[in-house]
């Protein structure tokens, strides 16, 4: 379940930022694709539609992405894109099978890249009053 809410929030942080932040736009710009995120029984899956500089997701298995990473299980997945070095633990994952890619890794690395403009900002933080 908690995997499940972390590709649909995903796909809202992305298509909001698709719509309000000029350096994620950038990141879109000539892209017109589709990829997928998914457990690897196929009981979960989301998919993104990268059309026009803008970010759509849909629920589902897409037809045919241009890549999709596969999570042995939804616990899995979610504890892999939550973790503090998500790099290490994409390495790992891969390495030990337990994360699978199909299409192109190129844009797998692409899409890693996207992830660091959804992290909010840290507000300055307000001096107490003593």
């Amino acid at each position: 379940m908690k995997f499940r809410f972390l590709l649909w929030m995903l796909g809202r942080l992305m298509a909001k930022a698709s719509r309000d932040n000029p350096d994620f736009q950038q990141q879109l710009a000539g892209k017109d694709l589709t990829f997928q995120l998914h457990t690897l029984d196929g009981k979960i899956a989301r998919h993104f539609i990268v059309k026009d500089q803008r970010i759509q997701s849909k629920r589902g298995p897409a037809r045919e992405p241009a890549f999709s990473l596969g999570f042995k299980d939804g616990a899995y997945g979610f504890a892999t894109m939550t973790a503090k070095n998500k790099q290490l633990a994409f390495m790992q994952g891969i390495q030990n099978k337990d994360i699978q890619i199909q299409g192109n890794p190129a844009l797998v690395m692409w899409f890693q890249g996207l992830t660091k403009y959804l992290v909010p900002k840290k507000k300055p933080a307000e001096k107490k009053a003593a």
